[in-house]
């Protein structure tokens, strides 16, 4: 797939890149090589290959979800500048 000026322009306005005029050209050659590339990668046989997040099979390691810290709602409030029924209370913002 070949990419002219035009489409490259386009790219730009839509990413919200300033693209110099001098550089679109070049900036074509490049995306054009780029999904040249992609072009070839669709070619290869991927039938029967299983989708993968990394290249190595790697199970994330778990913890026990438990609480471990906490039940001194006391000493928190304490920090509070200002505290209403045990709940930190802010400012209104919204009128």
């Amino acid at each position: 797939m070949a990419v002219d000026r035009a489409t490259v322009a386009r790219i730009a306005k839509l990413a919200r890149i300033r693209v110099p005029e001098r550089d679109l050209d070049a900036l074509a050659g490049e995306l054009s090589n780029i999904l040249s590339w992609i072009e070839q990668l669709s070619e290869l046989d991927t039938e029967g290959v299983a989708p993968m997040t990394s290249v190595v099979a790697v199970e994330l390691p778990r913890r026990a979800d438990a609480v471990t810290d906490g039940g001194y709602p006391d000493k928190v409030i304490a920090n509070a500048p200002e505290a209403v029924h045990g709940f930190f209370a802010v400012p209104k913002v919204i009128e």
